[in-house]
């Protein structure tokens, strides 16, 4: 996944640039970067790995080295970027959050012409390079980023930083936020809203589907107005999300308040206390908690004094051990307890598993499970921050597979997706079995819907249900 944050200024800009993008540090663990203009500098940029370090420790020491009144910066989990362009269109940098899955076709198409690209070690092209390639087969700039925006397959967002300005474009059907704020002498855009508010920008407009602006330290521009299909991933609410993120008006914490009070509503299991998985669980279960009137505890704390993010090894089972290493039990909170746990999903069940032999071993007498969303049936395609890149590695197609075999229709699948269906039963009980938990009960997806506040046709729900 990728976060970004761009400025406008008529002072330098790094300060609220550099504190803006590290507002982004929840959707990376990989690279970081930050672009700045100056009208008498030029531009300038730097770039860092921040895979076992926090992005303010990597950058504080470049801040002096970067003047400007306007820039862009970006957190990734994939490709290094801003990315620095010289092309018909001028000089300009640009940092894009997007899933591009026709991008061996494009790329192929482009370099027919005459065109190259950098190879990433990995092998695979930067999908930013890939979008600024794109932009560069129009006449102008607006038409450039239309015709990105109109040809990728999956979904884009960008920030182009130029001499006259901040272009900002969110994906045609706004798969993923760019909201803009605003204060006395600065404009910004961002991913995240809270990420502007300590540096004193009050809150201006979410961009619609397709729009594009542009804006500099006084005013913003519409160049293309928004289109009415949107398809915001509602995993946003339920995961992604940081606790004062709001994205089409809607908080994220309130909504999990929703959710947890929602699912509550729907239960009659017996327990001793809720409590939530640090982090994304926590909101869920107070929500519970407040309804079902059973007592909010934590009787696991993440540490964080020097966890400010995971190293990720290349084995998942490291990567497992360590996102454990992270949770602490609160052992006179658990023993003899039995304890409702709130989960925001389950993927792979690797991790939940773990943690509930921990509880049971710590004492509990027994473990609830109650995931803050329906079970994932689909991988999701259309953005990077999918918790998993592949059905085949989600415990829901694992079990199905046990249970119907390797060859699985459509309308099969779509059976198991109805929590009112017999086949959904027999799929629940089947993970509970496999995971050890007491009892097993997903959040239905309408009362997830309702939590949000959305229409439906207006959220992308994909990866529970298979609709585009």
């Amino acid at each position: 996944m990728s976060g970004f944050f761009g400025v406008a200024s008529k002072e330098q800009c790094v300060f609220d640039l550099y504190f803006g993008t590290d507002y982004h540090s929840h959707l990376g663990t990989r690279r970081a970067g930050m672009a700045v203009y100056g009208a008498d500098t030029g531009f300038e940029r730097s770039i860092h790995s921040i895979e076992n370090t926090q992005f303010r420790t990597k950058f504080e020491r470049d801040l002096g080295d970067l003047p400007g009144t306007m820039g862009i910066g970006c957190i990734s989990d994939y490709e290094a970027q801003p990315i620095l362009v010289r092309s018909h269109h001028g000089s300009f940098a640009i940092t894009t959050v997007s899933k591009i899955n026709n991008a061996a076709d494009l790329v192929k198409d482009i370099v027919k012409n005459g065109a190259h690209f950098f190879e990433m070690s990995n092998g695979e092209i930067n999908s930013t390079e890939l979008v600024a390639a794109l932009i560069d087969r129009k006449d102008n700039l607006i038409e450039g980023i239309e015709y990105a925006l109109s040809v990728v397959d999956g979904s884009l967002s960008m920030l182009i930083l130029t001499p006259k300005g901040i272009y900002a474009a969110r994906d045609k059907k706004g798969r993923t936020p760019v909201i803009l704020g605003k204060k006395e002498g600065a404009r910004c855009a961002c991913f995240e809203s809270y990420s502007f508010q300590n540096l004193g920008y009050t809150y201006d407009r979410d961009l619609g589907p397709g729009e594009i602006v542009v804006f500099d330290e006084t005013s913003c521009r519409t160049l293309m107005k928004p289109g009415t299909d949107m398809k915001i991933c509602a995993f946003l609410w339920v995961y992604y999300g940081y606790p004062p993120a709001q994205y089409e008006g809607v908080c994220v914490e309130e909504m999990r308040y929703r959710c947890g009070r929602n699912m509550a509503k729907r239960d009659s299991v017996e327990a001793d206390v809720v409590a939530g998985v640090p982090d994304s669980g926590t909101a869920h279960a107070v929500g519970y908690a407040n309804e079902s009137q059973i007592p909010f505890s934590r009787p696991f704390i993440k540490y964080t004094p020097t966890w400010p993010r995971s190293f990720m090894p290349t084995l998942q089972t490291r990567r497992d051990l360590i996102a454990k290493m992270k949770l602490l039990a609160v052992r006179h909170l658990i023993e003899g307890k039995r304890l409702l746990l709130i989960d925001d999903s389950i993927v792979r069940g690797t991790q939940l598993r773990e943690t509930t032999e921990f509880l049971y071993e710590s004492g509990a007498k027994e473990v609830h499970i109650r995931p803050a969303c329906p079970p994932l049936l689909y991988a999701c395609k259309y953005l990077n921050f999918s918790r998993s890149s592949s059905r085949m590695e989600l415990i829901t197609r694992k079990v199905i597979a046990g249970i119907e075999g390797d060859d699985v229709s459509e309308e099969t699948i779509k059976e198991y997706a109805d929590p009112d269906s017999e086949k959904y039963k027999i799929m629940v009980e089947k993970i509970r079995e496999k995971l050890n938990f007491t009892t097993l009960r997903f959040n239905r997806l309408d009362d997830m819907i309702d939590a949000i506040g959305i229409p439906k046709e207006k959220l992308c729900t994909y990866c529970w249900d298979g609709k585009e």
